[in-house]
């Protein structure tokens, strides 16, 4: 019996061992080829991909449609699976691979039906943009074909990859319109919720247009607004019955640092472009460290981050140009508020009653049936199905569904010789509206806005709005409309996500859910403390983690926990200790930062639930409502002024409110962690999880698919704006025509492939802080792609 037992276990282990064995024969397999010559279809002459030792490429190839050819050939190599999720995700099709799980996020996609969308900016694309896109689509295809077994994931979700088209790649736009714009209009319909119940001062006060932190480079910080009178406003009947904050505030915005100096302030009288783009992080990386290089007729090239799925550098350098971007959460999306037409089914606008346009789309699910879903249209764009409005169905307008939402002309700016270039080929891009920067060889600097921005109407914009008599939006803004900021006496320009304009340009821009100026007058402040940079000093400014946001916080939370509130309380006193004590900066070992924050995210939840008491009154406790990324300001005149009828009635004082905010925090730490209140380090929370999408659904291995879990330092409001899975996607200095002496790093690496060296090289001088050279190193790798059939 115990020889057949231990015959049976030993089967067992040569089958696990056999097992691995095939699946790593399977996974080397689908290594790319990095040396030597492949003959290709679609490829004019020859080109070349140079890798260095961290698998970072120089493509060069005579053409700009066969170095799309061989940019394509590389992405597919090393990216084709995050490619075909980036392209799902836009066209609501994830669930064809992953399966019902996927259907309400699949859903939630397809209401825009970017599929159409994207054939039909392609039919409607210049002759060349759609020869280059047809290249690039070719060349992934290509690359993708010249792997010995098709990428791992599709092993895993039992699926075969798909040919990636020309229109794919305009759903890589899309996708990124989708991380980056109010895609349904949430923020305009919850702030009209709020609109409709207070009155004009209340709401104003609550949803001001800045703060006193503001870093505008247009105009000033703004003025907080007083108070409102108890005869106006008032909640002292109002409980507070808020739950704990849990240490949880606004989300992050995905969004970026980026700024520019002048050439009088660089040794070498170049500018530098400094830029790092807040977004979600994942392995791999979304963006593609490149070099490309056309060398033929012509001669030119541009270095910097590519994104898999388009042909170019998205931000980067041209050797006489630098370029970089921010997200400006301008107003690019508006709720419309349908007015019922005289027969059913229709809606009325300015030119009469219109029938709604109906689209059956079928979404395709994995081992199951096709889910149908019934996307209802309006001239202005289609009408969300889970939203109840009180004064209407709302139809969401956005640039992105518009036919002039997406172009190609980002791929001018490889050629353009000056600021005053760049900034006019900006105005003429057609993306997700950015807050772009730039700098030139001979020093100049500026700022617009890249992408395009529609003609409004006399509206207010902020709050759904009836264009049942009057169209809101009439055509788009001409090029010489847009704000514009070029060669700023003090040679300096920069952006965080908040608000960059003032006035009329305000006007035009809008405020699409812009951040709190703390982190951009953080960066403004750093930038007038020295005069002379250098790219080593701009990557010191983006690892700032000063806490200068919370500082007065922590003297508010110290002057609560006064000797007399803690004399017989050991959890309070120890709470006081630790912020007493604290490291003045989002630093992982650091308690008392982490306590600090946690005091005034108790405190800000709770004020604003009680403020918003009469809105919930009015739909019921469930109801959304927005927060202002501007709230600081009414609630810091409130903990600071004190007054009775904005506190709750549950307290006496607000010593009291706040206490009550303390021992919240110190209930909800002790009943989630373990061990004393001086192990609640900041690092403890703020760990690194940068996974691979698939790696929960890998039993054993899968966590080796994932980013080591750091420690990281930095948080929201700060310049290193960091959290587990959110941060700087890329950071970059670079003076163009400098660019042998310019830094980038990104987190994660080159390869998305696990086996591959390349797959985590780098990583760790991004979590370090540790500056990279902006352009690849020596040659280790030589791969010539030469025409089949020659």
């Amino acid at each position: 019996m115990r020889r057949l037992l231990f015959r049976g276990i030993a089967g067992v282990l040569l089958l696990v061992v056999a097992v691995g064995i095939a699946a790593t024969l399977v996974l080397r397999a689908s290594l790319p080829q990095l040396d030597g010559k492949i003959a290709v279809a679609g490829l004019g002459e020859n080109a070349n991909i140079a890798r260095d030792s961290k698998g970072i490429p120089v493509i060069t190839a005579s053409s700009r449609a066969d170095l799309a050819f061989a940019t394509g050939f590389a992405h597919g190599q090393d990216r084709f699976f995050q490619m075909d999720m980036i392209r799902r995700k836009a066209a609501g099709e994830l669930s064809e691979i992953i399966g019902a799980i996927a259907v309400d996020a699949d859903r939630r996609y397809r209401f825009h039906r970017f599929r159409s969308k994207a054939q039909a900016v392609l039919d409607n694309a210049a002759e060349a943009d759609r020869v280059l896109l047809a290249a690039y689509a070719e060349g992934v295809n290509s690359g993708l074909g010249s792997l010995g077994a098709r990428p791992f994931e599709y092993f895993v979700l039992g699926a075969e990859p798909e040919p990636w088209s020309p229109a794919d790649s305009v759903l890589v736009v899309f996708a990124m319109y989708l991380e980056l714009n109010d895609s349904r209009a949430t923020k305009e319909v919850q702030r009209g919720l709020a609109h409709r119940v207070l009155s004009e001062e209340v709401y104003a006060w609550l949803y001001p247009q800045g703060t006193p932190w503001d870093a505008p480079i247009m105009g000033g910080a703004r003025a907080v607004a007083a108070i409102p009178d108890p005869a106006v406003y008032s909640v002292r009947d109002k409980p507070d019955n808020a739950s704990s904050a849990r240490e949880a505030g606004r989300y992050p915005l995905r969004g970026s640092n980026n700024w520019a100096v002048s050439g009088a302030l660089t040794a070498n009288g170049r500018a530098i472009v400094s830029n790092d783009m807040h977004l979600g992080l994942n392995t791999p990386n979304i963006y593609y460290q490149a070099r490309l290089v056309v060398d033929g007729l012509e001669t030119y090239e541009v270095a910097g981050v590519t994104l898999p799925g388009a042909p170019f550098v998205i931000a980067g350098s041209n050797t006489q140009v630098a370029w970089g971007y921010t997200n400006s959460y301008g107003d690019w999306t508006d709720a419309v508020v349908l007015k019922p037409g005289s027969a059913p089914d229709t809606y009325k606008t300015p030119q009469g009653d219109r029938k709604f346009t109906v689209h059956r789309e079928s979404i395709k699910v994995k081992d199951s049936d096709p889910v149908t879903y019934l996307v209802r249209e309006t001239i202005w764009g289609p009408v969300l199905d889970d939203t109840d409005y009180p004064d209407g169905e709302i139809a969401v307008s956005w640039v992105a569904h518009r036919p002039e939402g997406v172009n190609l002309r980002l791929i001018d700016l490889e050629k353009a010789e000056s600021v005053s270039a760049a900034l006019d080929i900006a105005n003429t891009m057609s993306m997700p509206p950015q807050n772009f920067v730039t700098g030139d060889a001979d020093g100049n600097i500026g700022w617009t806005i890249a992408g395009r921005i529609p003609r409004k109407t006399d509206f207010n914009a902020m709050l759904p709005a009836d264009w049942s008599e009057q169209q809101g939006w009439q055509g788009w803004l001409d090029s010489d409309e847009y704000p514009r900021v070029e060669n700023p006496q003090s040679g300096r320009i920069w952006t965080a996500n908040a608000r960059v304009t003032d006035a009329d340009a305000l006007r035009v821009v809008g405020d699409g859910g812009y951040d709190l100026g703390a982190r951009a007058s953080q960066i403004r402040d750093a930038l007038f403390a020295v005069d002379t940079f250098s790219p080593e000093d701009m990557l010191a400014i983006q690892y700032d983690d000063r806490a200068l946001f919370l500082a007065r916080w922590r003297d508010l939370l110290l002057k609560v926990l006064d000797d007399a509130t803690v004399a017989d309380d050991a959890d309070l006193a120890e709470y006081r200790r630790l912020a007493n004590e604290w490291i003045p900066r989002a630093d992982p070992a650091s308690v008392g930062y982490r306590l600090v924050r946690a005091f005034r995210l108790e405190v800000e939840k709770r004020v604003f639930e009680v403020l918003m008491a009469p809105v919930r009154e009015a739909y019921g406790d469930d109801v959304k409502l927005r927060r202002s990324n501007q709230f600081e300001a009414p609630l810091w005149a409130l903990v600071t002024a004190q007054p009775l009828h904005m506190l709750p009635s549950n307290y006496a004082d607000w010593h009291d409110f706040m206490v009550t905010a303390v021992r919240q925090n110190i209930d909800y730490m002790n009943e989630t962690y373990e061990g004393p209140l001086s192990r609640r380090t900041w690092g403890e929370i703020n760990t690194a999880a940068i996974r691979h999408p698939l790696s929960r659904s890998i039993p054993l291995v899968g966590d080796l698919l994932d980013m080591p879990a750091d420690a990281l330092s930095g948080d929201l409001d700060m310049p290193k704006a960091q959290g587990p899975s959110f941060g700087a996607s890329e950071r970059f200095s670079v003076a163009p025509g400098d660019e042998a002496n310019s830094i980038l790093n990104m987190p994660t690496g080159q390869s998305g492939h696990p086996l591959s060296r390349f797959y985590s090289r780098g990583h760790e001088d991004w979590v370090q802080g540790r500056p990279s050279p902006f352009l690849p190193g020596p040659a280790e790798h030589r791969l010539t792609l030469t025409p089949a059939g020659l």
